[in-house]
């Protein structure tokens, strides 16, 4: 009896549901992930034809493009995107930069320190934190050093 109860919920709740629209939400995610990659192929595009090597240029990219991710989220705009387009969002380096940015903004009313500071990083984990700190130290050290 326990079992038959189980299968009529089932039923009713799959009736019930809401069926997403693949179609549509697939090409959705397409065209925006293919619109962020676009953008990211002109930023390396500009950099490399202002005479950048091809490390200096794929740095230039990925700072472009964490920022852009960044300040689209500051500005509630990427959640908009990400609504619309889901995974298309999500998996360019600027859905890191998103993962990042949402949790700080939404504690931000906490505070600098026990706000932005502690939940910045919720969603990305903390191993973040040592390698962004460990990377900005090493690369001051190297413009330091190594001229």
């Amino acid at each position: 009896m326990d079992n038959q109860l189980q299968k009529e919920y089932k039923n009713y709740v799959n009736k019930k549901a809401p069926q997403p629209a693949l179609i549509k939400n697939i090409a959705w995610a397409f065209t925006v992930g293919g619109i962020i990659c676009s953008i990211g192929q002109f930023v390396s595009n500009t950099a490399s034809s202002l005479g950048f090597n091809k490390d200096e240029t794929s740095a230039i990219t990925a700072i472009v493009m964490v920022f852009l991710g960044a300040f689209l989220t500051g500005l509630g705009i990427y959640d908009r995107i990400g609504k619309r387009a889901g995974a298309g969002s999500i998996v360019p380096i600027t859905g890191f930069a998103n993962s990042i940015v949402s949790p700080a903004m939404e504690f931000k009313r906490e505070g600098y320190v026990f706000g932005v500071g502690a939940k910045m990083f919720v969603l990305a984990g903390p191993v973040l934190v040592y390698g962004f700190g460990t990377s900005v130290i090493v690369g001051i050290i190297y413009a330091i050093f190594a001229r």
